[in-house]
């Protein structure tokens, strides 16, 4: 038994300038969705420190220019170099297409992090509390990423006799596991949810830092457990016979993770 794929169109509406047919995909509406709910949410938990400290709203409000850059660009970059690199050696010109796919939730979160500091030090705030504020709300943007994944049918899981399997359009003809669903459940709604709660706990989020470490050590966590399931990229495979380059990559996520929420709950002053 399995579960039969909805076959969404992946273009959610078009429309016509000039003669010509431009179409808008439920990916890219994703990303939108993404973007302006956790600017909404970030401004929302600025306002629970209570304080005239920064980042205040204003900042927030600068800060998503940044934010969206360090997403695009990192999470292009991440994806050439991580997964395809062999490729865009021999056609260097083609990682500029970002409009044929290809992006690196590990490279976005190094764009991010270097908008991050960029950010704190040229706008003089605090950059550890700029971060605790933004990861918590990079789990919105991930659960409609999977979502839509899941509506183009790409990065399903591995072949299963589960009766939660998907046969894919471009899967085969076995069913196989709806990994996007699981990770817009655990990456996105889970995890937002535990990072929702410990900003509402104020010796927690007067840590600064301790959120952003949390966030690396769960998401990786997560992520590294929902491989088992996924699909390695087929122009990677498995490294070492067992694991995958997600996994790989999120070993050190799972390590820095843990040493800054430690290290930074353990301050006995608020480091800046």
């Amino acid at each position: 038994m399995s579960i039969p794929f909805p076959n969404i169109d992946p273009v959610a509406f078009g429309f016509e300038i000039a003669g010509r047919s431009f179409d808008i995909h439920w990916y890219a509406l994703a990303y939108v969705a993404g973007f302006l709910l956790g600017w909404r949410v970030a401004i929302y938990l600025v306002k629970l420190y209570r304080d005239n400290l920064r980042p205040n709203t204003n900042d927030i409000d600068d800060f998503i220019t940044w934010a969206i850059l360090g997403v695009l660009f990192g999470g292009r970059l991440g994806y050439v170099l991580f997964y395809n690199l062999p490729t865009y050696l021999d056609a260097p010109f083609e990682a500029l297409k970002v409009w044929h796919g290809g992006m690196s939730f590990h490279g976005g979160a190094l764009g991010v992090i270097l908008a991050l500091i960029l950010f704190a030090k040229i706008k003089h705030v605090s950059f550890k509390r700029l971060a605790d504020i933004a990861t918590t709300v990079v789990p919105i943007g991930l659960f409609f990423g999977r979502v839509a994944n899941f509506v183009n049918g790409e990065l399903y899981g591995r072949v299963t006799d589960s009766s939660l399997g998907v046969i894919f359009p471009r899967g085969g003809d076995l069913p196989r596991h709806p990994s996007q669903l699981y990770e817009a459940v655990f990456e996105g709604i889970v995890l937002f949810g535990i990072l929702f709660a410990l900003m509402h706990i104020k010796q927690v989020r007067s840590r600064y830092g301790v959120i952003a470490g949390a966030f690396l050590t769960l998401y990786g966590v997560f992520r590294f457990g929902i491989e088992f399931f996924r699909e390695p990229d087929v122009q990677l495979g498995f490294f070492f016979d067992q694991v995958t380059m997600g996994q790989i990559l999120c070993v050190p996520m799972m390590l820095v993770g843990t040493v800054v929420m430690v290290w930074c709950f353990r301050c006995k002053t608020l480091a800046k």
